[in-house]
């Protein structure tokens, strides 16, 4: 196992009704005035946008509302003149993984006097800043983004969608399951999809017998496996939207992926694709996922997809190459039984055009031909996207 530190702050507040007796002081701790962040609609349809301004009516409250999946800079933007103008002392994030991700950044930029695009390019600026205190109040599970210090944003302008880490986690946590009943399907699989990527993202690791972190892995896919499906078919599950919620929370908060040493793949190789397309995250990594998988299996990495495969997947054959080719294709029938495409046309990208720029930047970005659990070209980025056009080899 790889050496470690591990340190994470942010209070978590798991469980129903917890918002109307814990919310107010939560928040007021850290000063009168509250900026809060949130997306479309939905919040307000819910009755949870009347519930937190009735909660916190005794606070002075300024709204920046309108933050899109895959977060735009130009929300971080017009937060940061709102923290600015109205003396923030603390923002409230109400939603997804985008409306926290964006408020992240905020509460780096309310320090900075240039543009937030610039503590995206380099994080290390925002370790100079001070930070405004950040609580969230979680709507979807899907990023773990409640319980650890980074984010994704994107820039419209320059087609970049790029990490971001600061200093700090969320202060305080809401983790209510029931928030989540009203999610569509499509997003309550995405997330899904998100999670069960996360964990895998961690756990094809050149780093030899770290079992511990193995076997958490393991166990929080198998959930995510088993729950998913049921969130999908019965959104109103009470047990189903909390073992997703926790297991977004803990497929990223940084205790499953201590003694590893291996850097991310998928995921800077969908985010070009959200980027250029600005398609869902979550159903972009349900299409690259299975491929990747297929690219990485070898003779030195098979017996890591067997121990997937066996202690996953629950499959029962002594071949090694036989249990991982069955769990790879377990993984993707398993993306396709939650309702959403497994292939690039089915989100509407039917051209190869942009896919040699796109390669190019996620080899740059998440440095695929080095430091990752199988190392990858530019060649082999094109490649697998045009895989992902069709279902060969997997129907």
């Amino acid at each position: 196992m790889k050496d470690f530190q591990f340190k994470n702050t942010t209070d978590i507040r798991f469980g129903s009704n917890r918002i109307e007796t814990e919310l107010h002081d939560a928040v007021a701790q850290f000063g009168p005035n509250v900026l809060l962040t949130y997306g479309g609609g939905s919040i307000k349809r819910s009755g949870l946008y009347d519930s937190v301004k009735k909660i916190l009516s005794d606070l002075n409250i300024i709204e920046l509302a309108g933050i899109e999946p895959n977060p735009k800079i130009n929300s971080v933007r017009e937060g940061q003149k709102l923290a600015k103008e109205n003396k923030i002392d603390v923002v409230l994030a109400v939603g997804g993984g985008s409306v926290v991700d964006a408020s992240k950044v905020i509460a780096s930029s309310a320090f900075y006097e240039g543009d937030p695009w610039d503590l995206v390019l380099d994080s290390t600026k925002r370790f100079k800043l001070d930070q405004l205190p950040l609580i969230d109040i979680l709507t979807l599970s899907a990023t773990g983004t409640e319980m650890n210090a980074g984010s994704v944003i994107s820039n419209p302008e320059t087609n970049d969608k790029l990490g971001t880490y600061g200093p700090n986690t969320p202060a305080v946590s809401f983790l209510d399951p029931a928030l989540t009943m009203s999610v569509s399907k499509w997003q309550t699989a995405a997330g899904s999809i998100d999670i069960f990527s996360h964990l895998t993202e961690q756990y094809f690791d050149k780093e030899k017998n770290n079992d511990v972190s193995d076997g958490m892995i393991e166990g929080i896919m198998r959930t995510v496996i088993k729950w998913a499906p049921i969130a999908v078919a019965e959104p109103d599950n009470y047990d189903a939207r909390a073992n997703l919620m926790w297991s977004s929370t803990m497929a990223l908060n940084g205790i499953v992926r201590l003694g590893y040493q291996d850097g991310w793949t998928s995921h800077p190789i969908e985010h070009e694709l959200s980027a250029y397309y600005d398609i869902t995250h979550g159903v972009g990594l349900g299409i690259i996922t299975p491929r990747w998988m297929k690219f990485v299996l070898s003779a030195e990495t098979v017996a890591k997809f067997a121990k997937f495969g066996r202690n996953v997947w629950h499959i029962q054959n002594d071949n090694d190459q036989v249990v991982a080719d069955i769990a790879i294709q377990a993984v993707y029938d398993w993306v396709k039984s939650l309702g959403v495409p497994t292939t690039l046309p089915g989100v509407d990208i039917n051209d190869d055009t942009n896919f040699k720029v796109m390669a190019e930047s996620a080899v740059k970005v998440g440095q695929l031909d080095s430091a990752v659990y199988v190392d990858m070209s530019v060649n082999d980025v094109v490649d697998l996207y045009k895989a992902t056009m069709t279902t060969d080899g997997f129907e």
